[in-house]
């Protein structure tokens, strides 16, 4: 069980500039312009790794430690979804409030390496992340509690093998949850109308603002990463068929091309609906989380009534 959770940090590590340069490639595609290939992510890694890592010396031991934190964090997620099998490959870690608290943590250091960095540029970004957060989080945490309350069980493995075997009370409340989970993925991907993906000169991407090197690279590759593992995340929650039921090498590779082909749907799906909108405000976001919390206290509601 444990090479399978290894597997699958390993394939969403690898595949995450692929799915991230897709969506770029997609958003190019929408405005009717060339834009860069499907691999051009993997050659920014490359060529970041390779460059020399230049260090501000105002900065603390936060701002050097938060590229392997946040990669780390994402790679533990990664690894207890029950992903490429229908119950979580490292069971004793595959609780959603452990889940939800690692997702926090890669998002604490994201947002503090910059107020660390000394630099003022970066601690208004940082700024930015943390008020992101607190307005996202609750949405994350009540959807997923919502599913855990009808499955009477906060292991993942547990949940999702209740959703698919449709053993859910509430279908409603399930359905309610599954929308505003949707959402609060949509916000940790950082996709319009509240983020752009690609404006690394503007504040949402403040934080890496002193960052070079090696240390950009892994920054860059651990948000890559967040955006396919809280893709996977809600895959494997909300739409788990398609994991296998033991751990034969084929089943296994059955698995994986089902989870690629959804994996790509989600992320064509999901930049469809980021190129049809326009980009708010940051200050008017709180309008729209307000919808998405709104839509997880009524999936609770529905929870209690069984509806």
């Amino acid at each position: 069980m444990f090479f399978v959770g290894l597997l699958q940090s390993l394939l969403l590590l690898a595949a995450a500039p692929l799915l991230s340069g897709m969506s770029r490639m997609l958003r190019a595609k929408f405005h009717s312009r060339r834009g860069p290939g499907v691999f051009q992510d993997y050659r920014d890694l490359r060529k970041l790794l390779a460059r020399p890592e230049i260090i501000p010396p105002e900065a603390g031991p936060i701002f050097r430690i938060t590229p392997y934190v946040l990669l780390t964090s994402m790679l533990l997620v990664a690894a207890v979804i029950p992903a490429l099998i229908e119950r979580s490959p490292m069971a004793a870690a595959g609780d959603l409030i452990t889940v939800i608290y690692l997702f926090a943590l890669g998002r604490f250091f994201f947002a503090l390496c910059g107020i660390d960095s000394g630099s003022i540029f970066a601690g208004i970004g940082a700024s930015r992340e943390a008020t992101l957060a607190v307005l996202n989080e609750p949405v994350m945490m009540l959807s997923l509690f919502v599913v855990a309350l009808l499955a009477h069980s906060t292991n993942l493995g547990v949940i999702s093998a209740t959703i698919f075997a449709g053993q859910t009370p509430a279908y409603a409340a399930t359905a309610m949850a599954m929308l505003a989970f949707g959402f609060s993925i949509f916000v940790e991907m950082g996709k319009l109308p509240l983020d752009l993906a690609e404006a690394e000169q503007e504040l949402q991407e403040g934080p890496l603002t002193e960052y070079s090197g090696r240390s950009l690279a892994l920054m860059k590759w651990g948000l890559y990463l967040k955006q396919a593992v809280t893709v996977t995340l809600f895959i494997a929650v909300f739409v788990p068929f398609g994991a296998s039921a033991s751990l034969s090498p084929l089943s296994l590779a059955l698995a994986f091309l089902v989870l690629g082909i959804k994996l790509v749907v989600v992320f064509v799906a999901i930049s469809f609906i980021e190129n049809t909108v326009a980009r708010i405000r940051f200050l008017d976001s709180s309008r729209l989380t307000f919808v998405a919390a709104s839509a997880a206290v009524l999936a609770f509601a529905f929870s209690l009534a069984g509806v």
